[in-house]
């Protein structure tokens, strides 16, 4: 069979390495892939937001089956445009891919199915935002509306820094059209969990708990960025706040998701808050997490393509989603000065026993040589029986890793073992 994966990321890298482990699939293509994923698939340059050339080239060279990465070309409709022209796809289709790219949207389905989330405003006039401000509660949370590579969020600790959060999105339009909307909502305090499930639209099958570190720096210091570590499981994520998220909020979403025409397949991401007053939703994601994808799909012991497949086909409750007892660590190496301003183009020396754990995000290839090409370069992984050893195991593999005007967080996973030490999410 002949996959494309469209995308060219460390998600994507990550999915692709997982579908390699089916020997069904013949080739694989990524869509455009990048200098690093070119290693395990065969590279195409067209961009994932052209949607027309995405359904040319699976058109012409008789792809089989289809899996839209990103968020982007998911809300332009990519898997629409694909299923019409008769190319299988995984990830949901336009309508459904709304649940991310409207935090407006996301919101008001949330309200109107009572599914536990932060009370909020919505805005679009810059002068209604900042009159609200002047008397809103502080510390509170502003979201561009739209789609914003992850960073669309502010939170803001103090008024000024609220008025000045809804300035940049609204005035500035930092982030473009998605400012054009925002979300003033309730500030939330509790350990912060990421869930990735599979679902076909009837039923949801919640995969291994994730924990994200947004923050540039160690000790949560810095810029917001798209991540910069991830471990799994989440300590904090127990059996019993597992159970009541997939009676309050799983379940519900989806059920809410149908009930408004906008049956979800695919991947749904759940961003969650374990408040004092139970689990709440801080975001819906429309596909696969990054990095999260790099920790939760080598925990994944079941095939990864026939899920895939059994999310389309709409037989997922048929299909075993296995994954492993141990734990996951993945460690991202990021070029200096991002998420801001950072420089490219500098050598990556990767050695050869350590290339399978690793996930390329931002790279190219010139003159044969991998170099950076991006703010977030790659991330390391590694698995191992328990969350020590993984986060200790991917650590060593970093630090054999080398390439010029590099960062990396030291922390990753910190603040889950002292979780674990403490018992986790008792007490809170």
């Amino acid at each position: 069979m002949k996959v494309m994966v469209v995308g060219g990321g460390g998600r994507e890298h990550a999915i692709i390495k997982k579908l390699k482990e089916n020997k069904i699939i013949d080739t694989l293509y990524a869509l455009p892939g990048n200098g690093g994923i070119a290693a395990d698939a065969q590279c195409v340059a067209i961009d994932a937001k052209d949607i027309d050339g995405l359904v040319s080239f699976a058109t012409e060279n008789s792809i089989d089956f289809a899996v839209v990465a990103p968020d982007d070309p998911l809300v332009l409709g990519a898997v629409d445009a694909l299923e019409a022209a008769g190319v299988p796809c995984f990830g949901p289709n336009r309508a459904a891919a709304m649940i991310e790219g409207s935090k407006v949207f996301a919101k008001n389905l949330m309200k109107k199915y009572g599914i536990p989330t932060a009370a909020y405003e919505v805005f679009t006039s810059l002068e209604d935002a900042l009159a609200y401000m002047e008397t809103a509660p502080v510390p509170t949370v502003i979201k561009a509306d739209g789609l914003a590579l992850g960073k669309g969020v502010i939170i803001a600790m103090t008024r000024e820094e609220a008025i000045a959060g809804i300035q940049t999105i609204m005035a500035d339009r930092v982030f473009g059209d998605s400012g054009a909307q925002i979300v003033i909502e309730e500030y939330l305090t509790g350990p912060e969990v990421s869930v990735l499930s599979f679902t076909d639209g009837n039923v949801v099958i919640p995969m291994v708990s994730s924990m994200d570190h947004k923050r540039a720096f160690d000790g949560d210091q810095g810029l917001n960025t798209g991540g910069m570590g991830t471990i799994a499981p989440n300590p904090y994520y127990t059996d019993e706040i597992a159970a009541e998220c997939m009676k309050t909020i799983f379940v519900p979403t989806i059920e809410a998701m149908k009930k408004e025409g906008r049956s979800f397949k695919g991947c749904l991401y759940f961003g969650l808050m374990l408040t004092p007053t139970g689990p709440k939703v801080i975001e819906y994601n429309c596909r696969f997490g990054d990095p999260e994808a790099q920790v939760v799909l080598p925990l994944l012991q079941s095939d990864l393509f026939e899920i895939m497949q059994a999310v389309r086909s709409g037989t997922l409750e048929q299909t075993p989603v296995v994954f492993a007892d141990g734990a996951a660590c993945c460690v991202i190496m990021a070029a200096d000065g991002y998420p801001v301003a950072y420089e490219k183009g500098h050598a990556i020396n990767i050695p050869d026993e350590v290339a399978p754990y690793v996930y390329i995000a931002g790279a190219a290839c010139k003159d044969n040589k991998l170099v950076s090409a991006g703010g977030r370069v790659l991330g390391v992984s590694a698995v191992a029986d328990h969350l020590q050893d993984a986060i200790q195991a991917a650590y060593k593999r970093v630090e054999k890793i080398r390439f010029d005007h590099s960062f990396y967080r030291k922390d990753i996973g910190a603040k889950a073992l002292k979780a674990a030490n403490e018992g986790g999410a008792r007490g809170i």
